[in-house]
């Protein structure tokens, strides 16, 4: 594990570091329950018979419902723990979409 650290300017007397093994884990951590997310949302619309529109609706319906679970539990104080809202957000959008759509496809009739 390297010693770097990260750093990011707000504005231009403002620096933030961020340990580069700190956003690691924390990446790790989301993509870990964004997987299981997909799994279980693809699992309940194959369950719930929603398909098409209705299923990818269901899919952005959970993604989103995450990402605001994760910044509640973060506080105020996310820019702590991660670098950006907007990549919390869209990092590994398609990667679960698709884990979704495999899930989705077992559970359905």
């Amino acid at each position: 594990m390297s010693g770097k650290v990260r750093t990011k300017q707000d504005k231009p007397d403002d620096i933030i570091a961020y340990s580069e093994v700190a956003v690691r884990n924390n990446a790790a951590v989301v993509e870990y329950c964004r997987i299981s997310m997909a799994a279980l949302s693809g699992g309940t619309a194959g369950l719930l018979g929603l398909t098409g529109l209705y299923g990818f609706g269901f899919y952005i319906f959970a993604v989103i419902s995450l990402w605001a679970m994760l910044l509640m539990k973060a506080g105020g104080q996310w820019k702590k723990y991660f670098v950006s809202r907007r990549s919390l957000l869209t990092n590994g959008f398609f990667g679960g979409l698709f884990v979704s759509f495999v899930v989705h496809s077992i559970f359905q009739d």
